[in-house]
């Protein structure tokens, strides 16, 4: 990665690459910043609820890590549709769904 050219320099990004973290950090105002993460990773167990779960949990935990407080959450999915059923896909969404409820609740 070293090869690509560095990202725009931008005095409002408090965490971008050069700190390897999970998450960026871009100030709004100077009392407010934007913790944003993104995560993308194969299945870990079996149970499709239970990885949908333990997928948004990961993606919380880095945002918790950056000391703030999630205010939302976006799937990024790629699934094999053609050979697995719809269902598999609608346990995982469930499963994430519940654990982001858990943390707002």
């Amino acid at each position: 990665m070293s090869h690509l050219p560095a990202p725009l320099n931008n005095r409002d990004v408090l965490v971008g690459l050069e700190t390897g973290d999970d998450a960026a950090v871009v100030r709004l105002r100077p009392d407010l910043a934007l913790v944003v993460t993104t995560d993308f990773f194969t299945p870990v167990v079996d149970d499709a609820y239970t990885f949908g779960a333990i997928a948004a949990a990961n993606a919380l935990s880095d945002i918790y890590a950056m000391g703030a407080q999630p205010l939302m959450a976006l799937n990024l999915v790629a699934f094999p549709i053609k050979e697995l059923p719809a269902s598999v896909l609608s346990d995982i969404l469930r499963g994430g769904l519940d654990k982001v409820r858990e943390a707002w609740s």
